[in-house]
């Protein structure tokens, strides 16, 4: 898979590189991913995912199920 968070769906940017001159050039915005494993503890599995640092903080905070199922709504995952 290319570079996309699995949770919440960060992907490639592209803007401009802005010299002293102002001459503008093409360039990308890369998301801070990770290839990270969880621990899924109702089904007793690790699940990798390919995740952003705010794709983790969002983990952390909802909790990994309900963080998967926001995401397979949302059309990031399609299964985990």
């Amino acid at each position: 898979m290319s570079q996309i968070c699995q949770i919440t769906g960060k992907r490639v940017m592209v803007g401009n590189n802005v010299s002293h001159s102002k001459r503008r050039t093409k360039r990308t915005f890369m998301p801070n991913l990770f290839v990270k494993r969880f621990f899924l503890e109702n089904e007793d599995r690790w699940v990798t995912l390919k995740v952003s640092a705010a794709g983790i903080r969002d983990i952390t905070k909802k909790g990994l199920s309900q963080a998967l199922k926001d995401a397979q709504t949302n059309g990031f995952i399609t299964k985990y």
